[in-house]
């Protein structure tokens, strides 16, 4: 076992147990986590497997076999970016609607204050004369 490959397993163990650890300690969601914890499996199976990183370098054209990894991993990056880039654009709409829904609540809600004021206003006059 060479040095890059050592580096491999440790980094690839370190990452799932990290993204393991932070969706049993639930600070991360488990639909988040799922491609996180697919990058890691894969990578430390490729890790382990050195003749799998061997076939898949020469079925890519790579030379040095372990750089297969960091596409690996490179890919799931962009993998992951692409999930999060989803999950913002669905937040962000979400938001955009519950703004103008409070706009909406907001503007509803200063009508029925101007309909009570003249109501109120009427009711005070009432109460001065009296007085």
């Amino acid at each position: 076992m060479d040095r890059i490959q050592l580096i491999s397993i440790i980094a690839s163990i370190i990452i799932f147990s990290v993204v393991f650890n932070l969706v049993r300690r639930r600070k991360l969601k488990t639909e988040y986590s799922l491609i996180w914890l697919s990058v890691a499996v894969i990578f430390i199976v490729f890790s382990f497997w050195r003749e799998g990183i061997d076939k898949l370098a020469k079925l890519l054209g790579i030379a040095y076999a372990p750089s297969v990894l960091f596409i690996i991993l490179l890919i799931g990056i962009i993998l992951i970016l692409i999930e999060f880039s989803i999950i913002i654009s669905k937040q962000a709409e979400k938001i955009k609607i519950l703004v103008q829904e409070i706009g909406l609540l907001k503007q509803e809600l200063e009508e029925k204050i101007e309909k009570i004021k003249p109501a109120d206003e009427g009711s005070k006059e009432k109460d001065k004369q009296k007085n």
